[in-house]
């Protein structure tokens, strides 16, 4: 079997992680009193919104959504700003699940990632481990929500559909895209939020990925 990950905020607690540099970029334009958790939902939606477009790199895509983010919330700032974000990459923090989990599942399944992101920014996340497949977004030259890299993740994986497994956090990219294509997905719903009534229901719905454990197990 392939075992598929989303890395950011199912690997990676990018939130946790970035809330630094993004608090940093609103200071720095004069505006700490902006909640840095509303303002970084709101980015993050707008890059969802574009990577229903035309394939950009996910770097010119983070810059575009932080201008839209600067208009929301009425931030005089300058985009090139989200620098910030992607210096902040190598110090990014694994759940503390993460390392044991994939190590548990390595010894008898191989680990493929899936992830909207650019091979830079892969490269200098802390991720203290390799994979049997990486699929970026940047490779397959598209993004998860409209099918287009996991059908990357499709052409490359060496197994039938129904020996892939993908496990995701975002209910917007992993399961929107995911789903219409047969993959069985599993939610990794660490944040405990609802889901919304346009997603496509997931196979299985766990708080952490230490649970895929005994749910490979007995799929074997």
């Amino acid at each position: 079997m392939l075992l598929s990950f989303d890395v950011f905020g199912t690997l990676i607690n990018v939130r946790e992680s970035s809330y630094d540099a993004f608090r940093t970029i609103l200071s720095e334009c004069g505006r700490p009193d902006v909640d840095v958790r509303a303002f970084w939902e709101y980015w993050e939606e707008r890059n969802i919104s574009h990577y229903w477009e035309t394939y950009r790199p996910y770097k010119e895509i983070c810059a575009l959504s932080l201008g839209e983010a600067f208009a929301h919330f009425d931030v005089a700032g300058d985009p090139g700003a989200i620098s910030r974000y992607f210096d902040a990459f190598s110090d990014f923090q694994l759940y503390p699940d993460v390392l044991s989990t994939l190590e548990n599942l390595s010894r008898r399944h191989r680990l493929a990632i899936v992830s909207n992101i650019d091979n830079d920014l892969l490269a200098a996340t802390p991720l203290q481990r390799e994979f049997d497949l990486v699929c970026t977004a940047e490779k397959a030259r598209g993004y998860k929500p409209d099918g287009t890299l996991f059908r990357y993740l499709l052409k490359h994986a060496g197994v039938p559909l129904n020996q892939i497994l993908h496990s995701g956090q975002s209910q917007f990219t992993d399961m929107v895209g995911g789903k219409p294509l047969g993959l069985t997905i599993a939610w990794i719903n660490r944040r405990n939020i609802q889901l919304a009534p346009s997603v496509p229901k997931p196979d299985f719905i766990f708080s952490d990925i230490a649970s895929l454990i005994p749910l490979i197990e007995g799929m074997a």
